[in-house]
């Protein structure tokens, strides 16, 4: 599978760059292809790292402004003019979606493919990993969406929500029929 992860650039603590190393190396020995953000910094890097050690492909979609941050030996990578082409790559891209730790740049992709999702243009499944119950809040904030009418569709069609990675890749396998 194409697995399309959403997550930070930053460099983070242990907490999060530990489960973010073993989803990597999982998605790499099961032979998956990384699309993310095309980074090579921070929690991005981490994982790709982690994927490319464990034999899997990297194809990253950058964008013109963080160019320089590109990762060098990605079996591909795309630059983009602009954040909203970056995310339209990305998704065209991926088979799956994961959303990792992240900051708003995350917030803002992992709530365009709930979107797309809940409108029906697309039905890639989603994973929400909630590593150290990063996304606690907003896991209670989507429930009450759910609960209160403000979802159209279930949010169990919208979301699978993992706190461990082997959960998550599990969970994207199985959909795709490879389990």
């Amino acid at each position: 599978m194409n697995i399309c992860v959403f997550l930070s650039a930053a460099d983070l603590d242990d907490r999060y760059t530990r489960p973010a190393r073993e989803f990597a190396e999982l998605l790499g020995k099961g032979g998956h292809t990384l699309v993310w953000g095309g980074s090579d910094v921070g929690l991005m890097k981490v994982v790709a790292d982690g994927v490319q050690e464990a034999g899997g492909r990297l194809v990253g979609v950058s964008v013109d402004f963080l160019a320089d941050r590109a990762r060098p030996g990605a079996d591909e990578m795309v630059v983009a003019r602009d954040l909203a082409e970056r995310k339209a790559l990305l998704l065209a891209k991926a088979d799956a979606v994961v959303v990792m730790v992240g900051g708003t740049g995350t917030l803002d992709e992992a709530t365009e493919i709930l979107e797309l999702k809940k409108h029906g243009k697309t039905e890639k499944p989603v994973v929400l990993l909630n590593t150290a119950g990063f996304y606690d809040g907003l896991k209670e904030q989507f429930r009450r969406m759910d609960a209160e009418g403000f979802l159209p569709r279930p949010l169990t069609d919208l979301v699978f929500f993992a706190d461990e990675p082997v959960g998550a890749l599990a969970y994207l396998e199985e959909s795709a029929g490879i389990r």
